[in-house]
Formats: C-alpha cells, sequence, structure tokens
C-alpha cells in the first residue's frame, strides 16, 4: 500500500473474505477460545474492509 501497489485493494479484500468466512466457522464452535477467534477474525475483517477503501 505505501508503494501504490495495483494489488492492494485486491489483497486486503482477499483478507476481509478470510478473515469473514473464519469468523464465521469460529462463531459456530461455543468454546471460548472459539468465540474469542470469531470476534479477532471481525475485527480484522473490519480494518480489512477499511484499508480497502483507502487504498489507491
Amino acid at each position: 500500500m505505501a508503494r501504490g501497489s495495483q494489488f492492494a485493494r485486491a489483497l486486503c479484500q482477499v483478507c476481509a473474505d478470510v478473515c469473514d468466512a473464519c469468523g464465521e466457522e469460529c462463531a459456530r464452535h461455543q468454546a471460548a477460545h472459539c468465540q474469542a477467534c470469531s470476534q479477532t477474525c471481525r475485527r480484522c475483517a473490519d480494518e480489512c474492509r477499511r484499508m480497502v477503501a483507502t487504498a489507491a
């Protein structure tokens, strides 16, 4: 992103998609570590989407 890579937006979008999928899967399990993972993945996905919005 710092170099203005033409792939920055696509990479950030893939990251958001992967984090969303991971968060959804972990949310299906009631174990505390799975719920913590789900929340972390969702926060990561949100941050990746913000990066998509700011990428040139």
